[in-house]
Formats: structure tokens, C-alpha cells, sequence
């Protein structure tokens, strides 16, 4: 019986000279890297300082942009003579005061104030002395209310307040002493003196207030009470 051959393939052994110069190109690379190390370590830190200079640089337009925003944003609520919330900027707050109220039952008072006289000192002096007393009479009701109350230039001559907590005999109470306050301002324009004066109408916001609603009904109250002062 004839015997199987089995034919073995020899690997090939490296040579001691291939397997030097393996060893050698090992040692050769970190040489190489060490080598070109600090340039491109340089380079690199050159790239991170530029990065971190323009996000700086970024940052600071990102600031400056937000608060010419948030300018921009407070100017177009506020009145530009006053210096008080212009109608668009106080009927925003009185939806967010309504709010507070109806979720958290709390309670307060929205006045409506027109000032009297005001076209004929505008004729008689100009409108510059009838800026005067706008300006007077914001002072006079500053002085009158609270860091958290409201006020509000509606428009030409008619203010609005929001008061908190007052109840209803309260607040008709506060609305006298407010006319009386203006009715006592005095002014003195190009040596002529200028009196005006205030008729206020009050309505009482509760749990169930609603601000369009409510600015109908002071409104309506202040044209009553201007009726009343002028005794018709």
C-alpha cells in the first residue's frame, strides 16, 4: 500500500537583517514625532488661541446685541416724555397683573386718570408748558404709590395706575387723595403760574377680573367723575 506524501509549506523565517530594521523604523517613528513636535504643538496653540479670542470676540457681540435688544424692547413700552409705561407697555402688565390675580386670588385697584385743563394751558402757554405738567403730575402720583404699583401714560392726558391690595373703600379713598394732590399742584412757567387738577375713575380687580373689561370700566368711571367735578 502505497504511502500518502503530505507535503508541509515552511514559513518563511525572517532574516535577522529585516527584523533589524523593523526595530529600527519602531524607533525611528518617535524620533521623527519628537522631532516635529513643537511646530506642530505651536501651531496647534495658535489655533486654540484664535478659537478661544473669537468666541471671547462673539461673546461680547452676543452681550452687546442682547441688551440693545432688551433697550429696544423697554423703549417701545415706555413713554419717551414720561418716562412711565406707554399704553402698549401698562396694558401688557395690567394682563399679567389680572393673571397673578385670578390664579392666586389676590386683589387690586386700576385707576384711570384724566387731567383737567390741560388743552386750555396747552393754548394759553404751549405745548412745552403742558409737558410740565405731565411731568409734575407723574412726579406728584410716583410720590403717591408703591415700588410695585403701575403707571401707565394711556394717552395724551389720561394715566392709568394698578394698585395692589386695596379693597374698594380703600381704593375710592386713595382716588380722592390723588385728585386733591393735583388739584394742589402749582407751577410756575416763564414766570406765569399753571394750575390743573385730576378726575380718576376706580374699578376693583378680584378673582374673576378681566383686563379689557376692566379698562372699560374705569374708563367709564373717570368720564362719571369728570362729569361730577365739572358739575354737570
Amino acid at each position: 500500500m502505497a504511502a500518502s506524501l503530505v507535503t508541509m509549506k515552511k514559513i518563511p523565517k525572517t532574516s535577522s537583517s529585516t527584523a533589524t530594521k523593523r526595530k529600527a523604523s519602531r524607533k525611528a517613528a518617535p524620533a521623527a514625532r519628537a522631532t516635529l513636535g513643537p511646530k506642530h504643538q505651536a501651531v496647534q496653540r495658535d489655533i486654540a488661541a484664535d478659537a478661544r479670542a473669537a468666541i471671547r470676540r462673539l461673546k461680547s457681540q452676543l452681550a452687546a446685541a442682547q441688551a440693545r435688544i432688551a433697550e429696544l424692547e423697554a423703549s417701545a413700552d415706555t413713554d419717551f416724555l414720561l418716562g412711565v409705561l406707554n399704553r402698549r407697555g401698562f396694558e401688557r402688565e395690567l394682563r399679567r397683573s389680572v393673571a397673578y390675580i385670578r390664579r392666586y386670588r389676590a386683589s387690586g385697584a386700576l385707576f384711570v386718570l384724566d387731567v383737567d385743563r390741560l388743552k386750555p394751558i396747552n393754548d394759553a402757554f404751549g405745548h412745552a408748558a403742558g409737558d410740565a405738567v405731565l411731568r409734575a403730575v407723574v412726579a406728584a402720583l410716583s410720590r403717591q404709590v408703591r415700588s410695585s404699583d403701575l403707571i401707565g401714560r394711556l394717552g395724551g392726558d389720561e394715566f392709568a395706575l394698578l394698585l395692589w391690595n386695596l379693597t374698594e373703600t380703600d381704593a375710592k379713598a386713595k382716588a380722592s387723595a390723588l385728585e386733591e394732590t393735583i388739584d394742589r399742584l402749582t407751577l410756575t412757567f416763564r414766570g406765569r403760574k399753571i394750575t390743573a387738577g385730576a378726575s380718576i375713575g376706580v374699578a376693583i380687580l378680584g378673582p374673576h377680573a378681566d383686563a379689557n373689561t376692566a379698562l372699560e370700566q374705569v374708563d367709564c368711571a373717570m368720564y362719571i367723575r369728570k362729569a361730577q367735578r365739572r358739575g354737570d
